[in-house]
């Protein structure tokens, strides 16, 4: 895989590759997910039946890692478009994961993920800005279409 192009693009690529990576981790031991985000680690035995919490686990590490393989893809193919719908989506994740540690449904530690999310996208739209200005207008490699 070659390196990003352009600012934005590499916003995306490092938000990819955590992604994938703690997709993996949580495949690997869904423990370590709760561990990271404040969770108490309940050990499987001690579990009641019907507490699907590591299936939930599974499914959302998976979910992480697939994204972390679309948004690595988007900064291969520098899909500008991508990039741009990723910000309202990250702020949209960003108020909703405050919202959770706010409301007491999550621990504070959980806020972490919120800020991350926070300044994903406003780093990505600080990058679609400046690449707007500094990427020549005859380069049509350097700037695609958005289809």
């Amino acid at each position: 895989m070659r390196k990003p192009r352009s600012t934005a693009g590499w916003t995306i690529a490092v938000f990819g590759v955590l992604a994938l990576l703690m997709g993996a981790a949580g495949l690997a031991r869904p423990e370590l997910l709760l561990t990271l985000l404040g969770f108490e680690v309940i050990p499987a035995a001690q579990r009641a039946d019907g507490d699907f919490t590591r299936t939930f686990l599974y499914a959302s590490s998976m979910a992480s890692f697939n994204m972390g393989v679309y948004y690595l893809v988007a900064a291969h193919t520098e899909w500008r478009a991508f990039y741009r719908f990723t910000v309202w989506f990250r702020l949209l994740t960003f108020s909703v994961f405050t919202l959770v540690v706010v409301f007491g449904v999550a621990p504070v530690m959980f806020l972490g993920v919120a800020v991350w999310e926070g300044i994903g996208a406003v780093a990505t739209a600080v990058g679609l800005r400046r690449d707007g200005r500094s990427l020549p207008a005859a380069a049509p490699e350097a700037v695609r279409s958005d289809a």
